[in-house]
């Protein structure tokens, strides 16, 4: 395969951040997983700001992962942010959360979402999502 991919994932609930790097392992994917807090920490983090300010610390990720329900700022937001910026409008961006609303949906693919996954509900159920997702977007995907 190419290179290895960063993955940034912004996800509020460290519960779901544990789960999620469990279900990352156990699916065997090599490439590197990193965590933001909320929607303020990720667009720091794409800008370069405060915490990520220091050359090296916040390379470009090849793929955001994004929850919609966050404190501070929510994904809905940050995704506008990213899609409206032409320095990070490239980064395909994944919305991985619980809201099954279809307002949600519509208005995320209308905002530019790549793909939209309801979290599933077992342990089990994440790792075959994070399997197909390290497949599709790793393996039959060129970014």
């Amino acid at each position: 395969m190419g290179k290895a991919i960063l993955i940034l994932m912004a996800e509020d609930d460290a519960e779901d951040r544990m789960l999620v790097q469990d279900a990352w392992t156990e699916s065997r994917l090599a490439n590197e997983l990193r965590f933001v807090k909320d929607g303020e920490e990720l667009m720091d983090y794409l800008r370069g700001r405060g915490a990520w300010s220091a050359p090296g610390v916040a390379p470009r990720p090849d793929l955001i992962l994004l929850d919609l329900n966050m404190p501070r700022k929510d994904g809905r937001e940050c995704l506008e942010e990213i899609k409206g910026d032409p320095a990070l409008r490239l980064i395909p961006v994944v919305v991985l959360t619980s809201s099954k609303a279809e307002e949600d949906i519509v208005r995320s693919y209308h905002h530019g979402v790549n793909s939209y996954i309801t979290k599933p509900v077992t342990f089990d159920k994440l790792v075959e999502t994070v399997r197909a997702l390290g497949k599709y977007w790793f393996e039959i995907v060129t970014l």
